[in-house]
């Protein structure tokens, strides 16, 4: 924040107090949190899931579950306590003075309405302005959040826009009425690093020309790097350590600071020997297009997912596919499992091409190939324990039950879980524990491969490391391979092998991960390293 800008306490919170219901772990979700928003200062709360950071976040909003209550402490905004308001002063607070943007837009923007008419809901719901005031307000916060063709944005719905898009369209609504407190929760964390870069760029700019308070919630350190004034570091709802960011992050005072720090992946691959003995798979001349849209008034779109992909993967090997959001990488992942059908090229698993199989041939070939999904929490089924989701697999291939169900003791043994988890649904596990039953499910088949589609981009740094760990630990016990698709490059140094770079469909570049981040030849791929958080500060 510029020395010569006066420091004015927009937000002040003192010893707030989040009750949650009798019976479980801990009787506060947050105990005895202080901290302080200043006019023209981004303060970034961090800590582990669980920490309490979004629901410091959501007190701020009135927008607290209904079972967890303030129990103690306050809330002043300029000098107003909001602990006390009833639901309109509410109403008329939210995104008049305090306003938010959410972690995933899809689930924030309404899919039924165009861009342009949740923008100028805004005005209607303070009773702003008039209709064609609201829908030229609409296009111009567009423009200034950058988004491009702004007529064109406004009348378009959610899912016609990209991910960097629909979180520039949510933070275009957040700043609608100019609120003097910004409460940015998780806003870059399924962002690949470019458009994660944007959008940092964008907050930290409109932050500073409109002299805002920001409080913005992250897991990720690379990100606080970046964009934080001051940090406050959260732990089982308290503080922990609080300063200004070069002092938290360069010279950190407490053992649980130092210990998420250290979680954070390294930008330096570990020294690995090359792969060199026999295939586990083997992809080649792989393509697939997409055609999308098409109608009265628009023509059809043809998206390139996979042009001529080509690579190997030796046993014990992890080949890593990074990129940004589009270009292709899920899809390859996705071609690779055939769980879509490819316009032409072959998966070889040994002498069997996967493209070529069908019915029980293909069935027995699926078995030495499987996936560790991203969320884990939406590919386990709810309705279902535990040890059935990870005996299924096993039981569809013609295993006895009995002999299944030990299989899956054995397996949450190996990763990390205890057998009682058996019994459990996938709503009473942690985020890295359903990760964890996500690894034992997949193993169940005894594959020779695993494919992890973004399988760790959405836990806490800590919790990340010992995925990240388990992974590596496996890979070596049970002498499997991997296909790793991310697009966190800190993530693909530390457990790749070789890294194949994706754009637009294509392999732009690949080698070992040591090579491509000493010397990256595509600037494609100098454009992805030099755009991964907290690489600049870490350079100076």
């Amino acid at each position: 924040m510029d020395a010569r800008t006066p420091r004015r306490t927009v937000v002040s919170v003192r010893d707030l107090r989040l009750a949650l219901p009798a019976g479980g772990d801990r009787a506060h979700a947050v105990d005895g949190v202080s901290f302080d928003l200043v006019a023209g200062e981004i303060l970034c709360l961090v800590g582990e899931s669980g920490s309490g950071k979004s629901m410091c976040a959501h007190a701020l909003m009135g927008l607290l579950p209904k079972a967890v209550k303030p129990s103690g402490g306050e809330i002043r905004l300029d000098g107003a306590d909001l602990l006390a308001q009833d639901e309109a002063g509410w109403r008329d607070t939210r995104g008049r003075r305090i306003a938010m943007v959410f972690q995933e837009p899809m689930t924030a923007l309404n899919p039924l309405m165009r861009i342009g008419d949740q923008m100028a809901e805004m005005f209607e719901a303070h009773g702003l302005l008039t209709p064609r005031e609201r829908r030229a307000r609409a296009v111009a916060l567009a423009g200034e959040v950058g988004l491009p063709e702004p007529e064109r944005i406004v009348r378009s719905y959610p899912h016609q826009l990209s991910g960097g898009q629909r979180q520039r369209a949510m933070i275009a609504m957040a700043l609608a009425l100019e609120p003097a407190v910004l409460v940015a929760d998780e806003p870059t964390t399924a962002l690949d690093v470019t458009t994660q870069a944007q959008i940092l760029d964008l907050i930290r700019g409109l932050q500073r020309r409109r002299n805002m308070a920001v409080l913005f919630i992250t897991h990720d350190f690379g990100v606080v790097a970046d964009i934080a004034d001051r940090v406050l570091v959260l732990r089982h709802g308290r503080v922990v350590e609080e300063g200004p960011a070069e002092a938290v992050l360069g010279r950190p005072r407490e053992d649980y600071t130092r210990t998420l720090l250290a979680a954070v992946p390294s930008m330096d691959p570990p020294r690995r020997e090359p792969r060199s003995g026999p295939k586990a798979v083997e992809v080649a001349g792989l393509c697939k297009t997409y055609s999308t849209g098409g109608g009265l008034w628009r023509k059809p779109r043809r998206v390139e997912a996979a042009r001529d992909v080509a690579f190997a993967i030796h046993q014990g090997e992890t080949v890593g596919l990074v990129g940004e959001s589009g270009s292709g990488k899920s899809s390859v992942a996705r071609l690779v499992m055939r769980l879509i059908e490819p316009d032409r090229g072959a998966v070889m698993l040994g002498d069997d091409d996967l493209t070529r199989l069908s019915g029980e041939a293909l069935r027995r070939a699926r078995s030495r190939i499987q996936m560790v999904f991203q969320d884990p929490f939406a590919s386990l089924n709810p309705r279902r324990r535990v040890g059935q989701i990870i005996a299924d697999g096993p039981v569809a291939h013609g295993v006895p039950r009995s002999e299944a169900e030990a299989r899956a003791r054995d397996l949450l043994r190996l990763v990390g879980l205890d057998p009682s988890a058996m019994e459990r649904f996938p709503h009473e596990f942690s985020g890295g524990q359903r990760q964890r039953v996500g690894i034992a499910r997949a193993l169940a088949l005894e594959p020779k491969i695993l494919v992890a589609d973004e399988a760790v981009s959405a836990l806490d740094v800590s919790v990340q490391a010992q995925v990240l760990a388990l992974l590596e630990d496996l890979k070596q016990r049970l002498g499997l391979s991997m296909l790793f698709i991310t697009h966190d490059l800190r993530v693909a140094a530390q457990i790749c092998d070789r890294i194949a770079v994706m754009r637009r469909g294509e392999i732009v570049e690949l080698k070992p991960a040591g090579a491509l981040f000493a010397n990256p030849e595509h600037p494609y791929t100098r454009a992805l390293l030099d755009a991964v958080p907290g690489r600049t500060r870490a350079a100076a």
